[in-house]
């Protein structure tokens, strides 16, 4: 189970705080920064794992999906996005094809995908 440090009603006030924004909301706003940060946590809760590490630079990092464990060094399934890329996402707005296809995300290594885990299943989200 994911380590929590964003309450469940504190993540999902941000995320439809960002989404009631639009565009409107820079990068740097705390209530986006929490969002992403929540989403991750998230992530990792319902894929738990540590056989891939979901960066989100400069925001924040997890690791998810079951499989090999490593310890050392560069991970050897990574995955790259930005910080408006993996809310979108996150909550729908972008699948993981399209994502990848458009160049929009970094994936390396043979268990680098989200697919099968996006968009996540977000209860009293307002989308």
């Amino acid at each position: 189970m994911a380590r929590r440090r964003i309450s469940h009603q504190d993540g999902i006030a941000a995320v439809n705080s960002v989404i009631q924004a639009k565009e409107n909301m820079s990068d740097t706003d705390a209530v986006f920064i929490t969002a992403i940060r929540y989403l991750l946590e998230e992530l990792a809760e319902v894929a738990p794992g540590n056989s891939v590490e979901v960066r989100v630079p400069p925001l924040g990092a997890t690791q998810c999906i079951e499989g090999p464990r490593h310890t050392r060094g560069t991970p050897p399934n990574v995955v790259e996005i930005s910080p408006r890329v993996w809310f979108d996402l996150a909550v729908g707005y972008l699948d993981w094809d399209s994502a990848l296809t458009e160049h929009k995300v970094s994936a390396s290594g043979v268990r680098a995908s989200l697919a099968e885990v996006l968009p996540l299943a977000l209860k009293h989200v307002q989308r």
